[in-house]
């Protein structure tokens, strides 16, 4: 049997080509192909016009993937079950895939499912993560706000509308990084007002990318609506 090819998780970053490793860069320019998340309507993906300038796509099986935006489980297993499907028959005959996502591939990323799935349904293909800088690390140097220090505690959570939690992870850290925060942005800035912390809260969107927003006063954000790609930063 000929030898399969790798697959790659690459780490671009939180939005500025710069802030790529050393080693996403040489993975890039060494893997034939690239596999990144595609929009259905044919737009680019986030993680996709990060990575663009370090790769020629003349030269590169450039593969593009849809992800269902779905909770229905009965369509989330087919459609990944065909995604890993088309990844398989490049590591198959030998060719190593890069997998491109914004920030870190192990942190809330859609590759850490593509491995789970890779590793059930073609264990012997070998899976190598590249890490890569965090939107909220690139939140900590935009805002110059540092996120811990000392016996500090932080916690970076997914916002939710569970009141009762959220207010409980404000009061339990030192510094709380709340990740996709737009669907509920008005819920957090209630409890925040409730808690006396509205000072002490910084947002960003598309944090280092040319198109990056920052809000240091959130009074500002009432009843606004802000792109996914949404954190707020709250250090007390």
């Amino acid at each position: 049997m000929s030898k399969l090819g790798t697959l790659y998780g690459v780490g671009v970053g939180p939005g500025d080509p710069e802030l790529i490793t050393v080693k996403a860069f040489r993975i890039l320019k060494e893997s034939p192909v690239i596999a990144y998340p595609k929009k259905r309507m044919g737009s680019k993906s986030y993680a996709h016009r990060i990575m663009e300038m370090y790769v020629n796509q003349d030269e590169k099986e450039m593969l593009g993937l849809v992800f269902p935006m779905t909770k229905d489980q009965e369509i989330l297993e087919r459609e990944w079950t065909k995604t890993v499907a088309i990844v398989w028959e490049y590591l198959e005959q030998g060719h190593d895939v890069a997998f491109v996502t914004e920030g870190d591939p192990m942190f809330y990323s859609t590759f850490i499912h593509m491995m789970r799935l890779m590793k059930e349904l073609h264990p012997e293909v070998e899976v190598k993560s590249v890490p890569g800088i965090s939107s909220f690390l690139g939140a900590a140097s935009q805002l110059g706000l540092p996120l811990a220090d000392g016996d500090e505690r932080i916690g970076i959570i997914p916002a939710t509308d569970d009141v009762e939690s959220m207010r409980k992870a404000i009061e339990e850290h030192d510094c709380v990084i709340f990740i996709k925060v737009a669907k509920v942005l008005d819920t957090i800035l209630m409890i925040l007002r409730d808690l006396d912390l509205t000072d002490k809260a910084s947002v960003v969107t598309k944090v280092t990318s040319p198109e990056e927003m920052i809000w240091r006063d959130v009074r500002e954000l009432e009843r606004a609506e802000l792109e996914y790609l949404t954190l707020m930063v709250v250090r007390k």
